[in-house]
């Protein structure tokens, strides 16, 4: 892995074009983090311009200020089975336009669809520096959609496209060592943070839980994230049963489960579930009191980059149950502030899950404890590494060190 170097890096604010294929209000965990460094480096005093795709709802013309940056907008695609993301097309033309008059002193690529190729392409044209970010198991997710021999050219072109770049950020550990070995360079580890006051015990509702029939001394248990198949659901739902299952033979009132999200598995998973609540996606702030209002977060998925849904519940004072590797890796203790099996171990999952459905003082612990945990996670770090990251990229003048920050 790579550090900045210590000196001679680009002095006072800097103007960083981050280029993007998804974004607020798309909702989703990699459009909130994107948000967070612009908004973040912005309060800093860097000039910061957002390139993505336009979305429905967005005004006439190709360029908006938001909140202190700019973003603007070019043309773009649905995704197939994802509606509400699009694909942004190559820009080449336009891109080498508005940097040709407009020189930033970095570009920033976060996604590496079409127009993020079409980004790196013009600015090594135009000897920009470049960074960019891993944020999706892209070459992983062809395994899980039954196209397991596309993941060799997938995987080559993530790594021809990343090393082109001065820096990839990566946002664990686990992950770096991994594309290491798949022979990406130059990469950092950027963690991730959670907002403490959005995500709080305090949002939740009684209101909200009895509208899902739960009673005050109920349990509910939480799936947030797209409903696909790379989310690992179906486990969730085996988990759920099982733990619906035990508590009935040892008299208690079975737990709830409630699915926050959207995806292509929704309509099925809703049609063959009955029982469970699948809800869509949520506005930022009803999915706050969405998490605040449940007792147990269960976290199925062995895809992520990161997870952020996971500190969310954390914050959300929730027990959570998942896969030791990514941001339970980094953040999760066992027994102390979550529950976490072995990465794959879906008995376990299902063990752990059961549990906490059945004991309300490890549940009570656990919950208190992330929170306290979560409270030491904020942005700033994350921002202060990111900034740190892009100056050195900027400078051209990055070098060996050990592990990242």
């Amino acid at each position: 892995m790579i550090a900045p170097a210590a000196s001679a890096v680009v002095p006072g604010p800097l103007h960083v074009a981050l280029v993007t294929e998804t974004f607020p209000p798309e909702i989703n965990g990699v459009a909130m983090t994107l948000r967070r460094l612009v908004e973040g480096m912005s309060s800093r005093g860097h000039r910061m311009d957002v390139i993505r795709p336009r979305q429905p709802g967005d005004p006439a013309g190709d360029a908006m200020e938001t909140d202190g940056f700019q973003e603007i907008l070019r043309p773009g695609f649905p995704i197939p089975t994802y509606r509400h993301l699009r694909f942004g097309l190559p820009s080449q033309a336009a891109l080498e336009r508005r940097w040709t008059a407009d020189l930033p002193d970095l570009v920033h690529i976060a996604t590496e669809g079409p127009l993020g190729l079409s980004a790196l392409n013009v600015a090594e044209r135009l000897h920009l520096p470049v960074s960019s970010s891993f944020h999706t198991n892209f070459h992983d997710y062809s395994r899980l959609y039954g196209c397991g021999f596309l993941r060799g050219p997938v995987v080559g072109y993530l790594r021809r496209f990343h090393n082109r770049t001065k820096v990839t950020m990566v946002p664990s550990d686990d992950l770096a060592t991994r594309l290491a070995a798949e022979g990406f360079r130059n990469l950092a580890t950027m963690a991730r943070g959670v907002d403490t006051t959005l995500f709080d015990p305090a949002h939740r509702d009684q209101d909200l839980r009895r509208s899902w029939g739960a009673e005050p001394n109920d349990v509910v248990m939480l799936h947030v994230g797209r409903v696909a198949q790379e989310k690992n659901i179906p486990l969730a739902l085996r988990a759920w049963q099982a733990a619906v299952r035990r508590c009935r033979e040892l008299g208690q009132r079975p737990p709830l489960l409630v699915a926050v999200g959207d995806g292509p598995l929704r309509e099925s998973l809703a049609r063959t579930h009955p029982d469970a609540r699948f809800t869509g996606a949520l506005p930022t702030a009803d999915l706050s009191r969405h998490y605040a209002s449940a007792d147990i977060f269960l976290f199925p998925s062995m895809s992520e980059t990161f997870g952020n849904v996971l500190l969310e519940a954390m914050a959300s004072g929730l027990a959570a149950i998942g896969f030791r590797y990514a941001a339970a890796e980094r953040h999760a203790i066992h027994q102390e502030n979550a529950l976490i099996v072995p990465y794959g171990d879906e008995a376990a999952f299902i063990a752990q899950a059961v549990r906490a459905a059945v004991d309300a003082d490890l549940r009570h612990r656990l919950g208190a404890t992330a929170r306290t945990v979560a409270e030491g996670i904020g942005w700033s770090a994350v921002i202060d590494r990111f900034e740190s990251l892009v100056r050195g990229a900027a400078s051209a003048q990055l070098q060996p060190a050990g592990a990242a920050a």
